[in-house]
Parts: C-alpha cells; sequence; structure tokens
C-alpha cells in the first residue's frame, strides 16, 4: 500500500531521525529560523527490555569508576605535581565539573531511554556528530587500556615464582660496569623498564620492535573480551559486589602494612600539603580537568548508554555523588599507599641502602651461602655510596653476579624527592607493597589478578558503549554478532603499537595529551547542546514532565554558567601547552645511566597527536554540513516540484516566523482537537493535558536564544 503524499514528505524531511518503537510518543519538533532543530520526546510507554535492577545498575557504575583510572592513574599524577597540591586541584574541579556533568550525563539516559548516539540524535539532531565522536573517544580509551591489562597479565604470570622476580637483582652474564643497574636503581623499577617493557630511550625508536610475551597477553585479553562479549555471561549480584569489595580489602591490608615502613609518614606529609606555586600551575590544572572526565567516563557515553537501561524514579543526585566518592576514596587510597613506598624507597637509599647490603652480605657469608672474598671493606659504610659500586665492579666476574644478585631491593644511589615520574609507577610500587608481606607471591597473585579484573571491567563497559550503538546502525541489524568480531579484532590490531620497545611512552603521550583534550570538547559540546541549544528552561520543563520532578536547581546555575567556561579554560590550557613554544616532554629510561630522563616530544609525534584528535572529533562539524547540504537540496526540489497556485499555502500562515508554542500548551490543544476525553480519566495523561501553570508560560517565553524564533511541527505515531 502507497503512502500518501503528506506522509512521504514527512518521512523525508527526517531520513535518519524518525525511529518507531513501542509505545505511544508525541514528538514535537522545534526548527529554528537558521535551521537548527531540537527536539522534545515523550514517551508514555516504557518497554519491558528497559527494566533493570536498581542496584545492579548502581554497581556496574560504580565498579567502572573504580577501575585503572583511580588505582594507575590518579598517583602518578599526583607524584607529579606536587601531591596535596593536585589533591585540592581534583577535588574543586570535581565538584565543579565531574558531579554536575555525570548526573547531566545520567539524567539524558534516564529521560530518552536511548544509547548515546541515538539519544544526540534525538535531542538535537545537528549535533548527531556527538554520538559518533563519543564513540570514537570510547575506541582510544579502549586501545590503551588494553595494554594496562597486558601489563597487569604479565606481572601476574610472573608472580608465581618464588620469590617474585621483582624482589631481587638478576643474575646477569658478563656483568659489567654498565651492567650493574639494578644497584644504581630498584630492583621494582628495574624490572619494570628493563624486564618487562624493554624500554627504548626515545619513543621514535623501538616502535617497529613488538615485546613477545606483551603481544601474547594483549592477544588474551582482546580474546577473552569477545568471548565474554559473544557468550554475554550474566554478573551476579554477587560477583559485582566481590569484584567491588574485594579490591578495597586488598588496599587496605597494604595501606596498614605501608605505615610501618621507615621514612613513610614524611612522605604521607607531603601528600596533605599544598603549594601555592603549584595551585597557580596551568598544567596542574589541565592534568586535573582530564583526570576528572577520564575517571567518571564523561565524554565516552558509557554512563549516557547504560542510565537507559534504568527503571524510573532514581535519584541520580545521590547516585552521581555516590559514584564520584567511590571513585575519590579509591583514588585517595591507592595514592595514599604509593606515597608511603616512596617515602620507604627514598628513606632506605644511600648509605643507608649500603649499611643494610654489608650487613646483608655479612649473614650469608656466616651462613656460608658467599664466600670469605665476598666480604666487603669494614669501611665502607662510612664512605660514599661510589666507592661502594666501585669495590663491586673490582670483584672476579662470577663473584660479581653473586653479589649482585643477593643484593637487598633498594638504591645504592641517593634518590631524589620525584622518584620515578612515569606511568609505571603504579606497578612498581605495588610489586614493593606484596613484596612487604610473608608469602608475597600469594600476596601478589591475588593482587594483579584482582588488576586485572578491574581492568577487565573497565573494558567490558567500554566496549558495550561501542557495540550496542553499532548495533543499530543499519548495516549491523540483521548481523549484530559480527559487531564485537570486527570492534575486538580492530582493537588488537590498534593496540600492538603498545606493545612495542617503546609502548609505554605510547601510552602516556595518549593519556596525557590525546585523549583529555578530546573529551573536554566532547563533554563541551554536550554542554552547549543542552544548557544553550535545547534550552535549560526547556529541559526542566520536559524533566517535571517526564520524571514528576524538577532537576535540582543548583545544577541549572553550574551548567549554564560554570562547567561552560570552566570546560573552555580547560581545552585552552590543552592548546596552550601543545603549540607553546616550551617544548613538552615525556618521561624515558636511559639503561647505561639506570636512571629516568626526560626527553622532548618530536614535532612528528605531535602532529600524530593533532591529527588523530581531530579524527575522532570530524564527526561533530561534519554531520551538521551534510545534514545541511541534504536539507537545502531537499528544499530546492520541493519548491520545484511545487504547485503554481494554491488556496491552501496562500492563506497558510509562515510558520517560520511564529514563535514556538509551549509543548504543554500544544498538547492541550491537540488534545481538545481531537475530542479526547477529560484528562482526569487518564491519570497518565493528566499532566500534560491540564493548562501550563505561570511559572511554565514564563519559561515558554525566555527559551534559549536559539529555540526562540523557532516554528513547531506536531507529529504524532502511535
Amino acid at each position: 500500500m502507497d503512502m500518501p503524499p503528506k506522509d512521504r514528505a514527512k518521512k523525508k524531511e527526517e531520513p535518519m531521525d524518525a525511529e518507531l518503537t513501542p509505545g505511544k510518543r508525541n514528538i514535537n519538533l522545534t526548527s529554528l529560523s537558521w535551521g537548527f532543530k531540537t527536539r522534545e520526546v515523550r514517551i508514555t510507554k516504557i518497554p519491558n527490555h528497559f527494566q533493570v535492577k536498581k542496584t545492579e545498575n548502581v554497581l556496574i557504575l560504580v565498579a567502572f569508576s573504580i577501575g585503572l583510572g583511580s588505582m594507575w592513574r590518579l598517583p602518578y599524577l599526583c607524584h607529579q605535581n606536587g601531591g596535596g597540591s593536585f589533591l585540592l586541584v581534583y577535588l574543586i574541579l570535581l565538584m565543579l565539573l565531574g558531579i554536575p556533568l555525570l548526573y547531566m550525563e545520567m539524567i539524558i539516559g534516564q529521560w530518552l531511554r536511548k544509547d548515546n548516539m541515538r539519544a544526540w540524535r534525538y535531542l538535537v539532531p545537528w549535533l548527531s556528530g556527538l554520538g559518533y565522536s563519543s564513540m570514537l573517544a570510547c575506541v582510544l580509551v579502549s586501545l590503551y587500556n588494553s595494554a594496562l591489562i597486558a601489563w597487569s597479565l604479565f606481572y601476574l604470570g610472573q608472580s608465581f615464582d618464588f620469590p617474585p622476580p621483582w624482589e631481587i637483582c638478576p643474575m646477569v652474564e658478563n656483568i659489567s660496569v654498565t651492567d650493574i643497574p639494578c644497584l644504581r636503581t630498584l630492583p621494582h623499577q628495574y624490572f619494570w623498564y628493563h624486564t618487562t617493557l624493554h624500554a627504548s630511550i626515545q619513543i621514535e625508536e623501538g616502535i617497529e620492535v613488538l615485546v613477545l610475551y606483551l603481544t601474547l597477553c594483549l592477544a588474551a585479553t582482546w580474546i577473552f573480551l569477545y568471548v565474554i562479549m559473544t557468550i554475554r555471561i550474566k554478573i551476579s549480584m554477587l560477583m559485582l559486589i566481590f569484584s567491588i569489595f574485594f579490591p578495597y580489602i586488598l588496599l587496605l591490608c597494604f595501606f596498614i602494612r605501608s605505615l610501618f615502613l621507615q621514612g613513610a609518614m614524611a612522605s604521607l606529609r607531603r601528600l596533605v600539603t599544598t603549594e601555592m606555586s603549584v595551585l597557580s600551575s596551568l598544567d596542574t590544572w589541565r592534568q586535573a580537568g582530564g583526570h576528572v572526565l577520564y575517571s567518571l567516563g564523561l565524554g565516552t557515553g558509557t554512563v549516557i548508554t547504560f542510565s537507559s537501561y534504568q527503571t524510573r524514579g532514581e535519584n541520580y543526585i545521590k547516585v552521581a555523588s555516590f559514584m564520584a566518592t567511590v571513585n575519590l576514596v579509591t583514588s585517595l587510597l591507592s595514592t595514599s599507599i604509593i606515597f608511603l613506598v616512596l617515602g620507604f624507597w627514598t628513606a632506605t637509599s644511600g648509605p643507608s641502602c649500603v649499611e643494610r647490603n654489608v650487613s646483608n652480605l655479612v649473614k650469608l657469608i656466616t651462613k656460608g651461602v658467599l664466600p670469605q672474598s665476598a666480604l666487603p671493606p669494614k669501611d665502607i659504610i662510612y664512605k660514599p655510596p661510589l666507592e661502594y659500586l666501585n669495590w663491586i665492579n673490582h670483584l672476579p666476574r662470577n663473584l660479581q653476579a653473586e653479589v649482585v644478585h643477593f643484593s637487598l631491593s633498594c638504591s645504592i644511589l641517593v634518590q631524589k624527592e620525584k622518584f620515578m615520574e612515569g606511568p609505571g609507577l603504579a606497578y612498581a610500587a605495588f610489586s614493593q607493597a606484596v613484596s612487604l608481606f610473608p608469602g608475597s607471591s600469594f600476596w601478589a597473585i591475588i593482587f594483579f589478578m584482582a588488576l586485572a579484573i578491574m581492568g577487565m571491567g573497565t573494558m567490558i563497559t567500554l566496549l558495550e558503549g561501542i557495540v550496542l550503538p553499532m548495533q543499530n546502525i543499519p548495516t549491523f541489524t540483521r548481523h549484530p554478532k559480527l559487531v564485537p568480531v570486527f570492534v575486538c579484532m580492530g582493537g588488537l590490531l590498534g593496540s600492538l603499537i603498545f606493545t612495542s620497545q617503546s609502548g609505554s611512552y605510547v601510552v602516556f603521550l595518549f593519556d596525557d595529551l590525546l585523549v583529555p583534550m578530546v573529551l573536554i570538547v566532547i563533554v563541551m559540546f554536550q554542554n552547549l547542546s543542552l544548557a544553550w541549544v535545547y534550552g535549560i528552561r526547556r529541559f526542566r520543563a520536559e524533566m517535571f514532565g517526564q520524571l514528576g520532578h524538577l532537576v535540582w536547581a543548583p545544577f541549572n546555575f553550574l551548567w549554564s554558567y560554570v562547567t561552560m567556561p570552566t570546560l573552555l579554560a580547560l581545552f585552552t590550557f590543552y592548546l596552550l601547552n601543545l603549540y607553546h613554544r616550551k617544548p613538552l616532554y615525556y618521561i624515558s629510561w636511559n639503561d647505561s645511566m639506570s636512571q629516568e630522563v626526560k626527553q622532548p616530544y618530536q614535532q612528528i609525534v605531535l602532529g600524530w597527536v593533532t591529527f588523530l584528535s581531530v579524527l575522532a572529533l570530524l564527526p561533530i562539524p561534519v554531520y551538521p554540513l551534510h545534514r545541511w547540504w541534504y536539507l537545502d537540496n531537499q528544499v530546492i526540489c520541493e519548491i520545484v516540484g511545487k504547485p503554481a497556485s494554491s488556496k491552501k499555502t496562500e492563506t497558510e500562515p509562515n510558520k517560520a516566523n511564529q514563535w514556538a508554542m509551549h509543548p504543554l500548551r500544544r498538547l492541550t490543544l491537540r488534545a481538545q482537537d481531537k475530542g479526547q476525553e477529560h484528562p482526569s480519566k487518564n491519570p497518565t495523561d493528566a499532566l500534560f493535558l491540564q493548562p501550563p501553570p505561570l511559572w511554565l508560560k514564563r519559561d515558554s517565553e525566555s527559551y534559549s536564544s536559539f529555540s526562540l524564533r523557532g516554528s513547531t511541527i506536531g507529529i504524532s505515531y502511535t
């Protein structure tokens, strides 16, 4: 049966945005005078497949928020930026940005009941590219997060040795002066850079050489993720609770044990001390703002997608605050442990380390493990630490190897306060923490297993934010099981670069420059779309109609006048940091010197950052241009095909010049025209069919400047 011409015209008008779902909808499309369109969507019937238990969903979001971002990222950022000063900046931005924007994404998902890609297509059709950019940002985060899981799996495999290989210096054949870096630094740091990463000295070197065992761990990660997403294992409530509380138990054990370490309290004091010079640093604010968005998953679309599967009536202010609080507590606990370990490393380095090693060698000689020729000079502990290294260098080769192998986990050279600033700080520090317990291999196994499980949980949530929207694309609708295949295969190939000899430097490049800047731009456009394009007062009216309660007034103020300027300032900081004349540096490992050094980024590396960021953000401007071109051609075709004269067109008023009618009033007129019964007989529609109150009449005349002069077209689907 052919469609009437009028309905065909409506069908052509929205080729990509009109979607039919179960239940009755009234969709009000507001078209602005310059072509911008926004929607008002009212759903009176919720499909059953959207219903998810409230407690289960909250636990999923909490498990996502306490992932690797809390235990891996914040500690090394805090160590780089002055400890307590960075924490203070992070707390400020968490209150001003994190919780309001997290609540915004949650309430959008609950309101529209759609995944991230379709939500922005429904809310602001001209900014539908936001969903695609969020998905690309999710891809970037997933790529280097898979490398973190591969590192955890490698540490897990090494934990089955007793003692774990990072506790002692490895036996080195043909040892020479340059082959004793384990005595110049800590065994844990040496194991990280030399054994785990085989790190090159520059990011441009060794990028084509893959580390075999890290590549195998990465392949195992993506295969496991594919199996989980294909068979869709049902995660029980007990498994969710265990995955959340078990890491807390381990962290509390490590924290209590680390409190009794030598020099631990001095380092903990640094964690709670603020310096005004650090607070005035733009780089500190830049990194803190990027971490707020990254740790809460803002801009990746996962929060909107998972919130769309909720039952209505939840208090998302409490959920957002609880999620941010759990994230903060986890970050503070893991950061405190790492700072305690850093204090122990600093206190036991230099002369103290020489004294401990001499005492250990005397005990081994007394037990007969080492010969008498390995006895150090009596006055060696009163000399500079380099004298101890010179004594080892003059020993016979076979005796050198044994002395180095039995050396304690401390550094002969004096360490500075900022020791080990790279992203591997958490792995080295936690490997030291598990070494403090008797039966360290057992503690290492359960800790790195928990770390890998937490990383897998975060990755599954991120991949669901990619797979679910893609399965709604017409190309994959008939074969939805192919989507996980393409996603996991592409993820494996795209993340191979992180298992190269310079892979850790590429991880730092993504984590410090690329991903936070992309997330800030995406969240900035999301805030702009809701607060200024759609209109914050109009949004409040919709929330009152759909959810039965108003959005908390302080959040309306923050969305309109605080979060947007703050995001613009952070984006400006990132641009200044990236394109300033002063060169950018990253932390690399110099194997000959056995220490970390600062290396400047080459221009070609920063060019790749620019290219990838533009590529991820390209859908935002491309989609409006495509839609403008499509609608412009459609209007020309309609004008050419229109009859020369028509009484209807002569008497029809010009809708483009009319003021927007309030949605509640329009529904009232529509109901009266159709001759419906009194709204009191239908409790569900009573809220929408009664005359609007005075405050809504005032709000309808003061929408945002983008929606004042729009024409209104009423479309009903049954």
